[in-house]
């Protein structure tokens, strides 16, 4: 029977209780304990990366219940197929292939009401303008990236809010880095046009 599992981020730990500082190093041996089954040891994953999934998922789907269902149900995909996942590849793109494939099904549903997000990179004059009017501004970065199609608003993020390398994004979503190059260039360019025009307006 699977051991439930605890999917609310607490302070890390290994399994003598002892508090772990998330590099490397250490995230690897926590990798591979959770891969020896561990439950311990995947909750201290759970608290490494749930913020960063977490904020991904806001960012894709404009919701927090939906982008909590989403994280919620990647790291349960994640334990069931950690069995399976080879520990010579990298964690962290692997892990983002099965939430950005969480993101598209959740962002698939009719969508529950907006909420305002904070965003990475943005053109700087769209980051600098309207600070008297700063959420109304945010509602409206907001409107702009999920008018962009998946695959664009997808890479922006991975790229421009996770600091991603395009070599991890390919691993991520299955494109090449030549095409997440151009879906990061045209989402920027996108992005900078709808913005200065509502600056301009």
């Amino acid at each position: 029977m699977t051991p439930p599992l605890r999917l609310v981020p607490s302070e890390p730990a290994d399994r003598n209780g002892r508090a772990l500082a998330p590099g490397a190093d250490q995230r690897s041996l926590v990798i591979h304990a959770a891969r020896a089954g561990d439950v311990r040891a995947f909750a201290t994953l759970v608290d490494l990366y749930y913020a960063r999934c977490l904020r991904f998922a806001m960012h894709m789907l404009s919701s927090r219940a939906d982008a909590e269902e989403a994280v919620q149900d990647t790291f349960v995909r994640v334990y069931r197929a950690l069995p399976s996942y080879r520990e010579q590849d990298s964690f962290e793109p692997w892990l983002f292939r099965i939430l950005g494939n969480r993101c598209r099904t959740v962002g698939a549903r009719q969508r529950r009401h907006a909420e305002v997000v904070e965003y990475g990179e943005v053109p700087e004059r769209a980051m600098a303008a309207r600070q008297d009017t700063e959420i109304a501004w945010r509602e409206e970065i907001d409107r702009a990236l999920k008018s962009l199609p998946v695959e664009q608003r997808e890479a922006f993020l991975m790229r421009h809010v996770e600091g991603m390398s395009y070599e991890d994004m390919g691993v991520a979503t299955g494109a090449g880095v030549s095409a997440l190059k151009m879906r990061v260039k045209r989402a920027c360019d996108a992005l900078r046009v709808r913005l200065t025009e509502v600056d301009g307006g």
